[in-house]
């Protein structure tokens, strides 16, 4: 008397399959637009530290000519800031400081980082400077 032996099932079901590509799919649909904004926060990057390094001059001008002289620190000029050089990163479109105020304006390229600005804005207190930041990014949540 012969015996039929059952073999083992090898492979996964057509069902098996698709529920597994549709998992990934999901996890997909979720991690690119983070990553995406995280490559974008990346880029931003390079524009806060063009403007830290504006904040880092007028900082210095204000300490060596004394309290109360922001108005002497509101020009490219009187602090030794080299626009070009400011504005040299690849995500950097454009950086400014506002006469009379001394806001420091930093705006990022359109492609890389959607043309998104920073702001710092110096007061006096007590004879030296606080900053606060502002502009665009804040809301973009780049900065």
């Amino acid at each position: 008397m012969k015996t039929m032996t059952q073999q083992k099932q090898q492979g996964f079901t057509l069902i098996e399959l698709m529920i597994v590509i549709a998992i990934i799919g999901i996890l997909a649909a979720i991690a690119l637009p983070q990553y995406q904004t995280y490559t974008k926060k990346a880029r931003f990057s390079e524009v806060v530290l063009a403007a830290s390094s504006v904040k880092s001059l007028v900082d210095i001008c204000y300490q060596t000519r004394g309290a109360g002289e922001l108005t002497n620190c509101d020009t490219p000029a009187e602090i030794g800031l080299v626009v070009a050089g400011a504005q040299a990163g690849d995500h950097v479109a454009t950086v400014a400081i506002a006469e009379t105020s001394a806001e420091i304006t930093v705006t990022g390229d359109a492609t890389s980082v959607d043309g998104e600005d920073y702001t710092l804005t110096p007061s006096e207190v007590d004879g030296s400077l606080t900053w606060a930041q502002g502009g665009s990014c804040v809301a973009a949540g780049l900065c």
